[in-house]
């Protein structure tokens, strides 16, 4: 795993902090997945981080606990959306992950119509 990466090894949480237009940040810890030395994270297309993220790909990331309370540095990184093969196949990485507790989100999507969207992660070099 490269070394920029490796802060987020055996971790469940990601905080990610994506920027208004105004510039100030918004923290929300969620689940995510690593392949290939891409971070995933799955959530609602219409969710505020998706708006921001369209408006500015700029976002900082740090390994954190469920509550959002950071366990390591925060990196910056670049956030971008996925193709709809590319989200299922994290998707399915991401149901390995979180077994049970995945089926369950998934199943409060379904009755929600709430549309999904997954987003990959970039570290920016150091």
């Amino acid at each position: 795993m490269d070394k920029s990466l490796s802060q987020y090894e055996g971790q469940k949480y990601l905080n990610l902090e994506t920027f208004r237009k105004s510039g100030v940040g918004v923290k929300t810890p969620v689940w995510f997945v690593e392949k290939d030395g891409v971070l995933y994270v799955r959530t609602i297309a219409d969710s505020g981080k998706i708006k921001r993220i369209r408006n500015n790909s700029r976002v900082r990331i740090v390994p954190c606990k469920s509550g959002g309370e950071p366990l390591g540095e925060w990196a910056e990184a670049r956030a971008e959306l996925v193709d709809a093969d590319k989200a299922e196949e994290i998707n399915n990485l991401l149901k390995r992950k979180y077994g049970l507790m995945k089926s369950m989100f998934d199943v409060m999507g379904r009755s929600s119509k709430a549309a999904p969207a997954t987003i990959a992660i970039y570290i920016s070099p150091v």
